[in-house]
Formats: C-alpha cells, sequence, structure tokens
C-alpha cells in the first residue's frame, strides 16, 4: 500500500466491496438481475482499477474511451477478449439498428451502454480471465505505478472477479422474458395451496373500515430502521460539532441483571450546550461481532446506557482494592442504576475530574474534589462529625489513609435542591400523572374529532355512489332462486301480483331464469314498461333498423337528412350509390369505389338539372350555389357513412366468432343493426366494442327488431363509456376513492409500486360491462344485475363489481408484489374464469359496507 497512491488504494478497495456486495445479492435472492445497482458499482471499481496509469505511449490509448482501447488492443492477440469484442460491436449495431443480423435490438440502459465492455465480459463470465491475462502481460500496457502492474495487487483483483464470473444474471421481468413469469393460473393455485388457513371472508375481520395502515413493502424495512437508528447511536459516541467529548473509557464493566455475567463496554461523558450525558455501550455492539440472530442484537441493545446528569442527584463511589473502582448513579425518584466497574488505573478519579469540570459553572459536585500539587484533583480527605469515630486512621507510619466509600451530589447552586425537594418527589410525579391524563384525553378527542370530520368527508365524497336506503348484501330466503319462470307467469296473468321494485329485487339477488330471459330483457331495458299487459305491448311498435317513420302530411321522398343506410333498405329503395357485394353472403362495404360513388352522385345531381331547365325559365333563374353545397355536404356524409361502415365489418367479422349463434345470416343481422344504429348517431359514430355490446342482446332476443330497440336503450347509459363521453374519467377516479377508504393497504401497494391508481387496468371492464371477463352465460347474470341495481341499491353497481373483482384476488396481488404490468397481464389470463357468483357476493357486501358508512352518524 505504501508504493501505490491513494487513488488506488480507493479503487481496490471499492472493488472488493463491490464484490462482496454482488456475492451477498446472490446469496440472498438467489440470482442477480443484469440491472442490479450491484453491477453498476462493480463495473466501475473495475474500470477504475483497469484505467489507473494506462501507457500514453501505446497506440489507441489517447482515445476517450481507454476501457474499450484497452480491450480492442487485447483482443487483437487474445482470443478470449477478441469474442467479448465481437459481441459488443454487434449490441450497439443492434442498438443503432444497422445490424445484418435478423435478431431485434436488445433494451440497453445507458448505464449498461457506459460500462458495455466490462458488462458484456462479466455476464460471458470471462472478465477474471481477461484480467488476469492483463495482469500476466501488464507491462505491455501499464506504467511501472499502476495498480495493475502491481506483483501483489493485480493478482489479488484479478482472483476477486472469479466469484461475479460464476455467477447467474437474468433478465426476469424484462419484455422479452415474461414468460418465465408464473402465470395468473399459478398464482390463483399457489394462493389457494398456503391460503387454506386464512378466512374464506375476504372483506370481513382485516381491518376497520378507516384504518389507515403503513404498508410496509419488505421485512427488511423494520432492520432498516433498526441499523440507522443502532448506526446514529454509535455515531454519537464519537466528537463532533454539536457534542464535545469529555471523557470516553472502554472496558468498564457493568452487570445489566443479576442473573447475567458482567459485560466490558464503552464508557463516555459528552456534553452538548449545558447538558450533559453519561453513555455505556457493550463491546458487541461497537466491534461488530454479533451474529445474524436479531433477538441477540436486541438484547444487547436493550443493556446499552443512555443517562442525562440532569436527572442524577447522587453519585455513590466505592473504592476496592481488587479493582479500580465502582460507582452507582441514584436518579431524582431513587432509582440506582447498574454499577460501572472502572478497571485499575486511576479511572474512576478521573471520570468524576472530568464531570465536574462538565458541570460548571452551572452545577458542582458536593463535596468538590480536591485539588493537590504535582497530582491535580483528589478525593477529599474527611472526617465523620463524632469525634469518636474517624474516617482516616493512621496505619503503623502515622500516614493517614483516604476514605474508601464517598457520596457526591450533584447541585445547581443557582436552584434550591435541599432535602425537602429530594422527599418530595410525589408531588412532581403527581403533577405529571396529571399531565399525562390530559394529553392522553386531548389526543384521544382530537383523534376522534379527525375521524368524525374525514367520517363527514367520506360521506360528502361517497353519497352518490350508493342508494341511502341500505340493502342487505345476503339475499333473503324469497329471493334466493332469482325471478323464476313461476313467479313471472304470476306477473304476467296478474301485473298487481306482484310490484316492480319486488321484480328487481329478485333479479338483483337471483338473477334471472333463463328459459325466460327473453321475455324479461326488454323489461330490464326499458323497451317494455313494467305493468304493461299484452294487449298495451302489442301497441308499442317495434323500430325497423334501417327505416324512419315520415310524418303524416309531410313529403315522404328522403332527403340528406332523412336518407337511410343503403344496406338497411330493400333493393327496390336502395339510391344509387350501392355498397353492398351481392354475391357474398354479408353485405360488405370494402369493395365499393368512392369514386365511382362520387360519379353517380354528380350524374344524378345533373339529371337533377336537366329537369329543371326543361321545367321552365322561372326554375332556372334560381341560385345554382345550392347544389354544389348540397353536392359538398352529399361528399363528406358519404365519406363518414363509408368509414363506419368500414369499421363496422371489421368488428362485426371478428364478433365472437367461436359462439355457436354467429352464424353468417346472424352475423348480417348484427351487422343491419349496427349500421341503423350508427346513422341514427352519426356524430358518435361506431366505435369498436359497441358489437360486444350488441351481441349478448342477440343471443338472447334473437329478433332483430326487439334487438335493435334493446340496443339503443343500453346505449343510453354505455354511450358515455365511449370517447365522446366523460363517463370513464369518473370511474376511475370513484374507483380511487372507494379502494382508498375500503382497503388502504391495496392502495398504498398500487402507489408504491409504480402508481397505477389511475386504474386503467379497469378500461375494458367499464367500457364492456365486464362482457370480455366473463363466460357469455355468465355475462348475461351479471348485466340483469348491473341493470335492476340502479333501483335498488346503487347507480354505479359496475365501481363495486370492479373492486370486487380486485377484491377477490387482493391477496394475490399483495403476495406477488403486482405492478402495473404484472396486473393487466394477471386479469387477462385469467378472463373468462371468474367465480361470477361469488364476486357479485363481494359487490354487493361492498355496497352495503359503504351504505353502512354512510348511515353511521
Amino acid at each position: 500500500e505504501e508504493s501505490l497512491p491513494a487513488s488506488a488504494v480507493i479503487s481496490a478497495d471499492r472493488l472488493a466491496s463491490s464484490v462482496k456486495q454482488i456475492m451477498e445479492e446472490a446469496v440472498t435472492k438467489k440470482f442477480v438481475h443484469e440491472d442490479s445497482s450491484h453491477i453498476i458499482a462493480l463495473c466501475t471499481a473495475i474500470e477504475a482499477c483497469l484505467g489507473h496509469l494506462l501507457k500514453r505511449r501505446a497506440a489507441g490509448f489517447l482515445r476517450s474511451d481507454k476501457i474499450a482501447a484497452l480491450f480492442t488492443k487485447v483482443g487483437k492477440v487474445y482470443d478470449t477478449a477478441g469474442e467479448v469484442c465481437r459481441k459488443v460491436q454487434e449490441q450497439l449495431q443492434q442498438r443503432q439498428g444497422s445490424s445484418t443480423t435478423s435478431r431485434p435490438p436488445q433494451p440497453l440502459s445507458a448505464q449498461a451502454i457506459k460500462h458495455i465492455w466490462v458488462r458484456t465480459a462479466l455476464f460471458e463470465k470471462v472478465l477474471d480471465k481477461i484480467v488476469q491475462y492483463i495482469v500476466d502481460n501488464s507491462s505491455k500496457y501499464y506504467e511501472r505505478e499502476a495498480l495493475m502492474h502491481d506483483s501483489v495487487f493485480g493478482p489479488i483483483l484479478a482472483a476477486l472477479l472469479v466469484g461475479p464470473c460464476a455467477l447467474e444474471y437474468t433478465k426476469l421481468k424484462t419484455s422479452d422474458h415474461l414468460w418465465t413469469d408464473p402465470s395468473a393460473n399459478e398464482l390463483v393455485q399457489r394462493h389457494r395451496i398456503h391460503g387454506a388457513h386464512r378466512s374464506q371472508d375476504t372483506t370481513a375481520g382485516r381491518r376497520p373500515a378507516l384504518g389507515i395502515r403503513k404498508r410496509q413493502s419488505s421485512g427488511s424495512m423494520s432492520e432498516d430502521r433498526f441499523a440507522a437508528s443502532a448506526r446514529e447511536y454509535v455515531e454519537s459516541l464519537h466528537q463532533n460539532s454539536r457534542t464535545h467529548l469529555l471523557y470516553g473509557k472502554n472496558n468498564v464493566l457493568v452487570q445489566p441483571k443479576k442473573e447475567m455475567e458482567v459485560l466490558r463496554g464503552y464508557l463516555s461523558l459528552h456534553q452538548a450546550g449545558d447538558n450533559l450525558t453519561l453513555k455505556w455501550t457493550p463491546n458487541q455492539l461497537i466491534n461488530g461481532t454479533l451474529g445474524d440472530c436479531d433477538l441477540e442484537k436486541s438484547i444487547y441493545w436493550d443493556y446499552a446506557l443512555t443517562v442525562p446528569l440532569r436527572q442524577i442527584v447522587c453519585i455513590h463511589c466505592h473504592q476496592r482494592p481488587d479493582c479500580g473502582g465502582t460507582l452507582v448513579l441514584v436518579s431524582q425518584d431513587g432509582i440506582q442504576r447498574p454499577p460501572l466497574h472502572f478497571p485499575p488505573g486511576g479511572h474512576l478519579l478521573a471520570f468524576l475530574s472530568c464531570l465536574e469540570t462538565g458541570l460548571l459553572p452551572r452545577g458542582q459536585l458536593e463535596p468538590p474534589l480536591w485539588s493537590q500539587k504535582g497530582k491535580g484533583k483528589v478525593f477529599p480527605k474527611l472526617r465523620k462529625r463524632s469525634s469518636a469515630a474517624r474516617l482516616i486512621d493512621q496505619d503503623r507510619n502515622g500516614e493517614e489513609q483516604t476514605a474508601a466509600d464517598y457520596v457526591f451530589r450533584i447541585v445547581y447552586p443557582g436552584y434550591r435542591y435541599d432535602a425537602m425537594t429530594f422527599f418530595s418527589i410525589s408531588i412532581p410525579l403527581k403533577m405529571l400523572c396529571q399531565n399525562m391524563k390530559r394529553q392522553i384525553v386531548s389526543r384521544a378527542f382530537y383523534g376522534w374529532l379527525a375521524y368524525c370530520r374525514h367520517l363527514s368527508t367520506v360521506r360528502t365524497h361517497l353519497s352518490a355512489l350508493v342508494n341511502h336506503n341500505i340493502v342487505p348484501p345476503d339475499r333473503p330466503c324469497e329471493a334466493s332462486g332469482g325471478l323464476s319462470k313461476e313467479v313471472w307467469s304470476k306477473y304476467q296473468k296478474d301485473c298487481k301480483n306482484y310490484k316492480e321494485l319486488e321484480l328487481l329485487r329478485l333479479v338483483y339477488y337471483g338473477g334471472v331464469q333463463h328459459d325466460i330471459r327473453k321475455e324479461v330483457w326488454p323489461f330490464l331495458l326499458g323497451h317494455y314498461k313494467f305493468g304493461m299487459g299484452k294487449k298495451d305491448m302489442g301497441q308499442v311498435q317495434h323500430p325497423d333498423p334501417g327505416s324512419q317513420e315520415t310524418p303524416s302530411g309531410e313529403d315522404s321522398t328522403p332527403t340528406m337528412t332523412t336518407l337511410v343506410p343503403p344496406a338497411a333498405l330493400p333493393p327496390e329503395e336502395r339510391p344509387l350509390v350501392e355498397f353492398d357485394s351481392p354475391d357474398s353472403g354479408l353485405p360488405s362495404s370494402r369493395n365499393y369505389s368512392v369514386t365511382s360513388a362520387h360519379s353517380q352522385i354528380l350524374s344524378s345531381i345533373d339529371d337533377g338539372q336537366s329537369t329543371e331547365e326543361e321545367g321552365g325559365a322561372g326554375r332556372r333563374a334560381g341560385p345554382q350555389v345550392c347544389w354544389g353545397q348540397c353536392f359538398f355536404e352529399q361528399i363528406e356524409l358519404l365519406d363518414t357513412v363509408a368509414l363506419n361502415l368500414h369499421r363496422i365489418d371489421k368488428d362485426v367479422q371478428r364478433c365472437d366468432r367461436n359462439y355457436y349463434y354467429f352464424t353468417t345470416a346472424n352475423l348480417e343481422k348484427l351487422r343491419n343493426i349496427m349500421c341503423s344504429y350508427v346513422w341514427e348517431h352519426l356524430e358518435m359514430g361506431y366505435v369498436q366494442g359497441m358489437c360486444d355490446l350488441l351481441a349478448p342482446l342477440m343471443v338472447i332476443l334473437d329478433d332483430e327488431c326487439l334487438a335493435y330497440s334493446c340496443f339503443t336503450q343500453l346505449m343510453k347509459r354505455m354511450s358515455q363509456n365511449f370517447p365522446n363521453g366523460g363517463a370513464m374519467d369518473t370511474h376511475f377516479a370513484n374507483m380511487r376513492s372507494l379502494i382508498q377508504i375500503l382497503d388502504s393497504e391495496l392502495f398504498e401497494l398500487m402507489q408504491q409500486n409504480g402508481d397505477y391508481t389511475h386504474f386503467y387496468f379497469c378500461y375494458r371492464w367499464f367500457l364492456l360491462d365486464f362482457k370480455r371477463e366473463l363466460l357469455y352465460e355468465d355475462v348475461f347474470a351479471v348485466w340483469e344485475v348491473i341493470w335492476v341495481a340502479p333501483r335498488i341499491s346503487s347507480q354505479h353497481f359496475v365501481l363495486f363489481l370492479a373492486l370486487a373483482l380486485v377484491t377477490v384476488y387482493r391477496d394475490i396481488i399483495m403476495d406477488n408484489n403486482m405492478d402495473f404490468t404484472d396486473i393487466i397481464k394477471f386479469f387477462n389470463e385469467m378472463a373468462e374464469r371468474h367465480d361470477v357468483q361469488h364476486i357479485l357476493k363481494i359487490a354487493r357486501e361492498l355496497v352495503h359496507k359503504v351504505q353502512s358508512l354512510m348511515d353511521n352518524k
């Protein structure tokens, strides 16, 4: 070390420390991630060692990137280094997109590029060999004083790298290694196995509704706090700008408990302003000789002493021939601290001398120490008040013997402290108890007040999410079977048998029997009104998809504003512009020619002009600009319709193609309904996902006109979820509030792991009323409850369904510390695997929980 500069020694120490850290990570985690901070630190330390005093005259080392120059130079004569150089160049070419290989570019971070030479050699497990080669041939590359040229340090550094080069490095959780993560099914199975002992009810008994508890992301959090406090304590034993060290002595013995052995420790006296503090710390804590047992650490920390001298009123000193003396501290409440046994050599007297100096000028020892020429401070020579007994005896030579035991008082002359004060400790203790009582009551009151204010805020914010009439979460006995065929038959025979609310209540708890869904759904969706008889239902007109009624007395000729989608009209009524392919099974807009359509419209306009000319000169004199305006408006309308038809065709062909119902004929019906609805709502147009909402209605109703009407009713609510509406942002904000209040622990996890409390992973759930998440039969059951919930429990029941879906898997999310990517992947894999009846049960319980919270006044 004497022959090396300080910078080289520091670099070597950092390398050794980095190797130690990376090996510890490998032992602890069983793997090392390629982007670990320990790898970056290791690469930095290695580069500092390799770059120390490279020969400037050697060709290439004048480059700014000396490590690249060194590897390139060594690679020309050493094949192992040459292979690393080839792989580095390949990575750089892939990243720049100029590689001739078919491999995708590797997602390298800026740190990875910065240390790419050392990093690549490390991952290829040849870094130790390359460094050993450099050490063996160091005279070619380094000055004599260089670290790698040193006969001792060079080989040691090369040997240190053998361990890191033997480790396995992983890219787990990167984009190209997602297959290594456990599947959603595996996570569920793990939870079933390991969570068998947990309560079946995931929402009961976990925590109070408003109990906000901080979650520690790992078990090491408490250890980190413990280590920080320990480090702060040890640092406080040393002198710094705020605290002066007045006295320090090691190997002072203390027996913390009678049944324990005596421990050696470090005694120190510190002064911070006017305050003196006495500390004693076991040597085991200072020397770092503890084992890995946390229990052992906590025991030793319990034995450490920190005594403010303001609390001490008496000091008992006992001089013994077999040791240096014993000191006992007595506090104001009369409690004695464990005796401090000083080693021989006058250390007890030295401590008292430093203590007396530290007490000045406000405090002092009583009696004070004596000053003796040539000896400094000495114990005072005292006599008893009785002349019959002397504390000072004379020995055979007539020399006086100093007393063995002393009692010193710590007094502050400016503060009256007499015997009455000492024996009247109960007065301040009583006042202290009263103060504590007042503080406890005050804190309890203000805590209760804060809780009430918070509860009021919660009520105000969440009150609009649920109906105020509390509905029990469990289905009553009479509602256990839902709306059955028998009940529906009684209702049809006599509408007075069941009130509307009672029927909806049956659906809320048990759904609708499948055989009568075709009859019941038009009522639930508002096509029919409850209470209608068959005669009234017959008078309800079924809108014909693709046609519009023209008021009597008006011209029935279709104009621009009443033009209907061509695909929905019979052939004899279709306009000149034909979008359908007559030979295909499905009407298609993919084969139409916009240019051809435009020319046909232009031709029709020309025909209209010639007809007008034949009609007389009066018409020819009219303004001609209206034809141009009409032409361009027709063209714009045509383009909008064509674009929407193209989108509809794409979605119709992909819509539930594996479900038995959607034959070619039924897909054509679905397309006709969709075209008619979009024509009626051309300002919104077709948005991807609308076919998903129409398809289950088609399956149940199996009637084109009835499905069109029911879909129109459904879209009155669902259209707000599409981009033109603003409901989606409201859903996300309400989800954030609900989960923050009902499950604060899960909310905190979401914040910690990349903060996905925006709840974008719920987007598809809200957009399609969970249609893509469930099996077809389950979609029917869930939709029925969503439709009736506004009248029974909540207009926002979809929120509670989403929250129930998260709640069912909350333990899996928590145990696996999922981030945004993990939770999206998990729910995508879990699609069509959910227990819908259990999720509906949890959703009803969550609604009841919020209702109870609102009612808790």
